[in-house]
């Protein structure tokens, strides 16, 4: 049975290689509803959404990590976020008309691509490579080669039913195995993998499709939900960063601060009780 809006982990046990699937259908549908997005950019967006939730699959910590690339091309922003709660929300900034093949080097225009890891407990890490390549898999491919010094293969695909995602991955004891070629021939298979094979076929056939000659153990599929994580206390904190100099500059001239949330579209209204409790400024003032 084909489970949409799922994650799974697998592992080709004798070979130190790790691999995860993502297929996202209803939640991806719920992301991007309330933006018409042109059918290049929601694909482009699907891929980014499939990546982020395959790379909290590397995190071992409770926290976010998010792709975030801007442009200076017809597409100004380009960012997905993802947690290890297997939740994800995401986004596209642009202007003017998308070709539909356009590659995404035309679509972003002159840009990098930042990988931010934000933990709940500790520090904020940050790796950034240049988007030179000609897919989204290929620039993280490139990516986690420069940063990680790990191989690493993304397939990353979306259509109007959804997004797909394979990664595959050494593990950094891949050295000590005897077959040398086995990463070759592991992602030589997986190239052969369409995307109708993906949006038809089960996780477990696929496997053994594609890796019939090899030890694999599967993991539990996991459901994977779009959710936002905006909310008015942290609406508030970017309200705080504007300084409260100008924030009650803009109360001045409208009786409420609103803040739409780009991610969901949730609307948030501010007045100047609010302004002065945040800025402990008391009522005197």
């Amino acid at each position: 049975m084909i489970e949409g809006d799922t994650f799974q982990r697998f592992l080709l046990e004798e070979l130190n290689i790790r691999g995860e699937w993502v297929r996202l259908s209803d939640s991806f549908q719920q992301a991007t509803q309330i933006v018409d997005y042109p059918e290049s950019l929601k694909s482009l967006l699907g891929q980014a959404v499939a990546a982020s939730v395959l790379l909290t699959g590397t995190l071992k910590f409770d926290g976010r990590l998010s792709i975030h690339a801007r442009g200076e091309g017809p597409v100004s922003l380009l960012m997905a976020e993802a947690t290890n709660r297997r939740t994800f929300r995401g986004l596209v900034n642009w202007e003017g008309e998308i070709a539909q093949d356009a590659p995404l080097t035309e679509q972003l225009g002159n840009a990098q691509l930042a990988i931010t890891i934000d933990p709940d407990k500790g520090a904020r890490y940050q790796g950034v490579v240049p988007l030179e390549r000609e897919t989204l898999g290929e620039c993280l491919a490139h990516y986690f080669e420069l940063s990680e010094q790990l191989d690493t293969f993304l397939m990353l695909e979306a259509n109007e039913s959804g997004c797909f995602g394979l990664m595959l991955q050494k593990l950094p004891d891949y050295k000590t195995i005897e077959d040398q070629d086995a990463w070759n021939r592991i992602v030589q298979f997986a190239k052969t993998l369409k995307i109708d094979e993906f949006m038809e076929t089960d996780n477990e056939t696929l496997l053994l499709r594609l890796f019939h000659e090899e030890q694999v153990l599967s993991f539990e599929q996991e459901p994977v939900k779009f959710e936002c994580s905006c909310s008015r206390e942290r609406t508030l904190t970017s309200i705080e960063s504007l300084g409260q100099e100008e924030a009650l500059e803009i109360l001045e001239n409208s009786a409420t601060i609103a803040v739409d949330c780009q991610f969901c579209r949730q609307h948030y209204e501010f007045d100047r009780s609010d302004v002065v409790e945040l800025f402990q400024l008391g009522t005197s003032h």
